[in-house]
């Protein structure tokens, strides 16, 4: 799977302007099969209303995105896309939410049960999301997007506002399926640590309107990234490369 972004111009009417807002002008990258991307900027710099447009919830841009051949090559590409919010219909059991969004070959193909396994959720399946915690409900949440299988999984800030040890479980079961399955991932975060945690590159975004101003490769594997030393010396290392970062600390 190969996406192309080439934005020239993303603009929000405003009534208090009496005009256009920007939110976002000139990005251009592309993403190859496997690459975790995450995004980094400050708040309002166009990084939702980027993953909006590439999953194409929005069309109403200027320039083209693409997103061409999926693994198999044999079907348009599947895009899985994680919301800040859970998003799950309150009236539905857990099970009922997830097998909404299966074709019936993926809901006869066992999938589900193993994702539900491998999360602790199984004894839940038949529960409602207001029954959960929030914790849960995001585990549910990813859930929805890997039972898919997308070719394109798409991220906003899934992991906020939980706590340390959840946020941790929840990362390394992303990773554990990445690295499994391989999907092309973009991932929003504010948080530079769980960036050198997860990608393969860096995509950094100036303030409003949102312009790529840094596009980083992270050579040193996942696997060499997973103590706070690690991390740590990273950091150390980037922002003497690339100074810009340090704003983001």
């Amino acid at each position: 799977m190969q996406l192309q972004v080439e934005i020239r111009r993303k603009s929000f009417r405003s009534f208090e302007k009496h005009g256009q807002v920007a939110a976002l002008e000139n990005v251009r990258f592309a993403a190859g099969p496997g690459e975790f991307l995450c995004f980094l900027g400050p708040s309002g710099c166009g990084k939702t209303t980027l993953l909006n447009l590439i999953a194409g919830l929005d069309s109403d841009f200027e320039g083209a995105i693409s997103l061409n051949g999926s693994a198999s090559g044999s079907r348009e590409p599947r895009i899985g896309y994680v919301f800040q919010n859970p998003r799950l219909l309150p009236w539905r059991t857990i099970e009922e939410n997830l097998r909404l969004v299966l074709s019936p070959a993926q809901n006869e193909s066992g999938i589900l049960d193993e994702l539900l396994a491998s999360t602790e959720l199984d004894a839940f399946r038949n529960t409602y999301p207001s029954q959960l915690s929030i914790g849960m409900q995001r585990r549910v949440s990813l859930i929805r997007a890997f039972s898919i299988q997308p070719d394109l999984l798409v991220m906003d800030e899934p992991f906020v506002s939980l706590d340390k040890p959840m946020a941790e479980n929840l990362r390394k079961l992303l990773l554990d399926y990445w690295q499994s399955r391989s999907p092309t991932v973009l991932f929003v975060t504010h948080h530079l640590s769980e960036a050198l945690q997860l990608a393969s590159r860096l995509l950094v975004f100036s303030t409003r309107p949102g312009t790529l101003s840094l596009d980083v490769p992270l050579a040193l594997p996942c696997a060499e990234r997973t103590t706070p030393e690690a991390i740590s010396a990273l950091t150390v290392q980037l922002t003497q490369q690339h100074p810009e970062i340090a704003r983001l600390l």
